[in-house]
This record gives structure tokens, sequence and C-alpha cells, in this order.
């Protein structure tokens, strides 16, 4: 079996996807059998075929030039660019974990390192029908450590002391933090990192600014983050 990482973020639009890409192109510019999973995904368009195309899963497959198919990267695709549990109100198909689990698994089964996507943040609710499933229950039931994807800029500070706090709190390990859209030399953000640092006892990890093609650390460095 693979082994397993999950990205988790601050919020919505901070950047998971793009970090997750850049994550899974280390890896396989390393040498790795990487690939991608991603329970549900929101806001999505149809393709010519009239099948939603999962957006998340082509910008990782794109961005790090796996060839892993789409159709086995994430089983939930909403077009709706709402919360998953409230997209598959709408559309139908709610989220169940038991498939969440059995496709991971079976990624997990065929790849040696798999970077596993969050949707929003770690208090996201996957489902919230007759049956309540939130996105910390699929961590905790897959086994999952978890890096943080955080903007750097302003307000950083305190989304980030949250979000590790809350995930300490229900027994979720945290590896480390990511910093998206910094800007080297910005005195406000040097200064979020230091704190961030302090304040969580965690590493940022990596820095990442905007239009970044690469992740500037060692791609060891990255696969010994990954668990079985």
């Amino acid at each position: 079996m693979g082994k397993k990482l999950f990205i988790t973020g601050t919020g919505t639009d901070v950047g998971k996807t793009y970090v997750a890409g850049l994550l899974v192109k280390k890896l396989k510019e390393s040498g790795k059998n990487a690939a991608y999973y991603k329970a549900a995904m929101s806001g999505n368009e149809y393709g010519k075929d009239g099948k939603l195309i999962p957006g998340d899963a082509l910008h990782v497959r794109t961005v790090s030039g796996i060839s892993q198919p789409l159709e086995e990267m994430c089983p939930y695709v909403y077009e709706a660019a709402v919360s998953p549990h409230l997209a598959s109100r709408m559309e139908g198909n709610p989220v169940r974990l038991e498939v969440v689990r059995k496709g991971f698994e079976e990624v997990c089964g065929r790849y040696d390192y798999v970077t596993m996507e969050g949707s929003g943040g770690i208090l996201c609710p996957l489902c919230f029908d007759g049956t309540r499933l939130q996105l910390e229950d699929v961590v905790r039931e897959l086994g999952l450590s978890s890096l943080i994807v955080a903007d750097a800029g302003l307000g950083t500070i305190n989304s980030v002391v949250l979000t590790v706090e809350y995930m300490r709190s229900r027994g979720l390990p945290v590896k480390g933090i990511l910093f998206n859209h910094f800007h080297p030399g910005n005195l406000m953000e040097e200064d979020n990192l230091k704190m961030c640092e302090y304040m969580t006892g965690l590493k940022v990890i990596a820095c990442v600014e905007d239009g970044a093609a690469g992740l500037d650390m060692d791609g060891d460095a990255l696969a010994s983050l990954y668990e079985a």
C-alpha cells in the first residue's frame, strides 16, 4: 500500500489545489510513483461528452505531469460551487464514507505516494442528510496526517493557529504548514511565518510565490512526510 498525506487549508480559496499540484509534481520529479485523490469536488463544468470534469484533479494532473486517470481521482463530482453537502442535496449522489474509502484504498494500492486534498477547510461538511459526514471523519477514518495550506497575508496567524488547535483537539496529526501567495522580503509575511511557527510549534516547510512552477524543497524531505 502506498504512503499518504492529507492537504487541508485554513479556508476556501487559499490555494490547496495549486499547492497540491506542486507537491505531486515534486514527488514525480524525484522519481516517485505519485497520485492524487479528493473525496468530493464542487464547482465543476461539463465536458463535450456531457460528463462533469473534476477540475481540481485535471489541474493537478496537468501541472504535475502524472498520467493517473481522472476517473480514479475523485468519486464525487458536483456542478454547484458550494460545499459538497449542499451540492449533493441540490444534485443528488450524497457522499458516503465507504465509497470514499474504497476509492482511496484502490489508489493507494496502485501508487507509492498519494496526496489527498480536502474540500474547503477542515470543518467542511461532506454530507448532511440522513447521514452526517464531516471532512475530519474521512481524515480520521483513513488514518491521515496533514499539511495545512495558508495564505501568507494579513489574518493568517489567526486562521493558522485556530486550524492547528482545532485539529489537535480532534486528534488529527499535523506535520507542517505551507504558505501560499508568499512575497519574499515582505515584512508582514516574513513575520507571519515566524509567528505561526512560534504559536503552533510547527514548521513552515515551504513558501509558494504566485505563479511558481515548482516547490522549493527537497523531494526526499517531502516524501518523508508521507506515511504508510
